[in-house]
């Protein structure tokens, strides 16, 4: 169905980015459901913000039976590479997303099935074999690798589940630490029942995953770098947008646009797990949170609806093109209000 990807800010640096000035983020799926040529999608309600994301879904079963379907939320893969800065709102939790679900107004209990991989090889067994935790962002997974036998350790270490911690103790007259390296992948799913020739509204929710770049990086030097031909495509930036980017820069005495970089990835085309494959009515609204910051994504007939919303409204909807987002968010007080 449908994915995102989320960034927001990171830090409020005044200088120009760096290559370890950023966060990472995670792609998310939406639901999936197992049967195709029964339920139709009637309507989807789409809202994103930096702070949260919120799906309402009205299915329709088009037949005269009952039909029972595994319904499932498939959870951004988490990889624990210590040099990488994935952002995980809630990173010592598997529901690492917050994620809640309500069927018809009711909350539901979907189960979790999570998996671990090291070079693309199942490795779950070993790691409950030893009693460490999956999350391999989580403290306890770190705390548990260091009570692993020696045998154990050079062994995970041979396969490339864990590496030796970089940010670990230095001093070469103490054993060396230890880091996950594994790939989490994590499925919520339920069971859901269809009615003959009823609707079934279903609700979720969750936390973005929230990366960023401390400043602007296709902009420096007083004029737009090799990166923004890139950006421009992506996020089809247009005239208004580019002359609020130079105004920042101007206004700024050291040259630069006082902004930081929030990125959104929002995966429409993973779309069509439904009967017909269209969305009847799909309504996508994007709330950039802060008024002063500049916001820029493609989309048709985009309106804006509020101080900091916008929404696109489309019948018989297929989703053929995925939808990036650009957020700047001013690093003091010196935003417009360009979008």
């Amino acid at each position: 169905m449908l994915r995102y990807v989320m960034t927001a800010a990171l830090a409020l640096s005044a200088a120009p980015a760096l290559a370890n000035d950023s966060v990472a983020e995670l792609g998310t799926g939406g639901l999936i459901l197992s049967r195709s040529d029964a339920v139709a999608m009637q309507s989807e309600d789409l809202f994103i913000s930096p702070e949260k994301v919120t799906v309402d879904y009205v299915f329709h079963n088009n037949t005269d039976r009952d039909v029972d379907a595994i319904v499932a939320f498939p959870m951004p893969d988490i990889s624990g590479d210590p040099h990488e800065m994935p952002a995980i709102p809630e990173n010592q939790s598997d529901n690492f997303l917050g994620f809640e679900v309500t069927i018809d107004g009711v909350a539901a209990k979907p189960q979790l099935e999570q998996k671990v991989f090291a070079l693309g090889i199942d490795i779950s067994a070993d790691l409950k074999a030893q009693n460490v935790p999956f999350n391999p962002f989580g403290d306890a997974a770190k705390a548990a690798l260091a009570k692993l036998p020696k045998a154990v350790t050079d062994d995970w270490v041979d396969r490339g589940i864990i590496i030796e911690d970089p940010e670990g103790d230095s001093d070469p007259s103490t054993s060396p630490s230890y880091a996950p390296f594994w790939q989490l992948r994590s499925t919520y799913w339920w069971r859901s029942t269809f009615p003959a020739n009823k609707d079934v509204r279903v609700s979720h929710r969750y936390k973005p995953s929230v990366g960023a770049t401390s400043s602007v990086s296709f902009f420096s030097d007083g004029q737009f770098q090799d990166a923004y031909a890139a950006y421009k495509t992506r996020y089809c930036m247009d005239g208004t947008f580019e002359n609020a980017v130079r105004k920042a820069a101007k206004d700024n005495p050291d040259g630069y646009p006082k902004y930081y970089e929030s990125r959104i990835a929002y995966i429409l085309t993973t779309g069509g797990n439904w009967a017909a494959g269209t969305i009847g009515k799909f309504k996508l609204t994007i709330d950039k949170g802060n008024p002063k910051a500049l916001v820029s994504f493609c989309g048709n007939n985009v309106k804006k609806v509020g101080p900091t919303t916008f929404q696109m409204t489309a019948d018989d909807f297929y989703p053929e093109h995925d939808i990036d987002i650009l957020l700047l968010e001013p690093s003091n007080s010196n935003g417009g209000d360009a979008n």
